[in-house]
């Protein structure tokens, strides 16, 4: 199994070759999207891409399909919608996750990272901030190196991965302290070749000072559905046309969540829109599948008409990853079962992620339903 480790995300002023073209990914600020925005990048995808818009792992919005050519017009048009940075450094800098049931203190908070980030040292592209502040952690699945959280008692906690604990922390003073903890991973030498993870760091050994209060017990991610704030809906693998997107727009302000879902905030009921995946119990929100073959030039196998095909068969309450290869872009943690398409067929991973070892290996797609994994 071969295959080429980028060591970076793609973002809009930096796209990321693919086997359909250019992939763009836009990071809306805080993780919403205005109406007249949602509007916007629909145009722009159809206009200047293919007109599929991904969901990443990440709470950002992803246009396929775009060119060399066309990609300055496109960012001009995303430009003049706000969504775009000064330089590359700045969107590399802006990695940040918010929680999409965010309340105001939240909101000031995220922009006031943001704009502490500025002053922030250079990070490995894939280094990032999770803010993850509600009476629970919901976020626990979604990876990132520096998370502020809230610990049982409701106090606000900066929590370094890889760590059980946080260390108290005032809000007014929580953006520049998630600044400092990310200048003492650099200092003590996380960055290698331009690349590094908190948790590796801490694996290290090393430990961040005043570290003393655990989050509250993380709570699991909501289905698709109505919530407090609006109706959550999902997609298929996390993609949907163009249409789709400039739709749900009109419908209310959205906020992008890490869970390859749109909350649609302030809609009281369901909407009814094709392509939308309404039903929390549905089977495909058990599997996960990165574009694949011929998609992505990384992969060494399709994916997903596999994945939709076994989705009946994932037992309830268990996730199967198929992967176009071992970097596992489509679901970056642990899963029950992982397929990781190779030269030779799919490996088989139970409980784990695709980079870990195979239990079978070059399985042919069609005796894969009849496995003992998936009865």
């Amino acid at each position: 199994m071969s295959f080429k480790v980028q060591g970076w995300c793609p973002g809009a002023l930096r796209p990321m070759a693919s086997g359909d073209g250019l992939v763009v990914r836009v990071r809306p600020r805080g993780g919403r999207i205005t109406p007249e925005q949602a509007a916007g990048i629909a145009t722009a995808a159809r206009a200047h891409g293919n007109g599929l818009i991904d969901l990443s792992g990440r709470a950002n919005v992803q246009l396929r399909g775009v060119s060399p050519e066309t990609h300055p017009a496109l960012i001009a048009d995303l430009t003049a919608l706000g969504l775009i940075d000064a330089d590359i450094a700045a969107e590399t800098r802006r990695n940040v996750i918010v929680t999409p049931f965010a309340d105001t203190q939240t909101d000031v908070l995220a922009g006031d990272l943001v704009a502490a980030l500025a002053d922030a040292p250079a990070l490995p592209g894939k280094f990032g901030f999770a803010l993850d502040i509600g009476p629970a952690p919901l976020m626990a699945d979604t990876p990132a190196d520096i998370r502020l959280e809230r610990a049982a008692d409701g106090r606000l906690i900066l929590r370094a991965a890889g760590m059980d604990l946080g260390a108290p922390v005032a809000p007014e003073a929580a953006a520049q302290a998630a600044v400092d903890l990310a200048r003492w991973f650099v200092d003590l030498g996380g960055v290698v070749n331009g690349r590094g993870r908190m948790a590796s760091l801490i694996e290290r050994g090393a430990r961040p000072e005043g570290a003393t209060l655990a989050p509250a017990p993380a709570l699991a991610p909501p289905g698709p559905g109505l919530v407090a704030q609006g109706a959550l809906v999902a997609f298929e693998f996390g993609q949907m046309q163009a249409e789709t997107f400039w739709a749900l727009g009109r419908l209310g302000p959205l906020r992008i969540t890490p869970w390859r879902m749109v909350l649609i905030e302030g809609l009281r009921a369901m909407p009814e829109l094709p392509g939308l995946i309404t039903d929390a119990t549905d089977p495909l929100l058990r599997v996960y599948a990165c574009t694949g073959a011929p998609g992505c030039l990384q992969a060494e196998g399709p994916t997903r008409d596999l994945a939709r095909a076994l989705a009946p068969r994932v037992p309830k309450g268990r996730i199967l990853h198929v992967s176009g290869c071992a970097k596992g872009c489509g679901w970056p943690t642990r899963a029950d079962l992982t397929l990781v398409a190779t030269a030779r067929g799919y490996d088989l991973i139970p409980d784990g992620t695709a980079a870990d070892t195979p239990l079978r290996v070059a399985l042919d797609p069609t005796e894969i339903p009849d496995l003992p994994e998936f009865s």
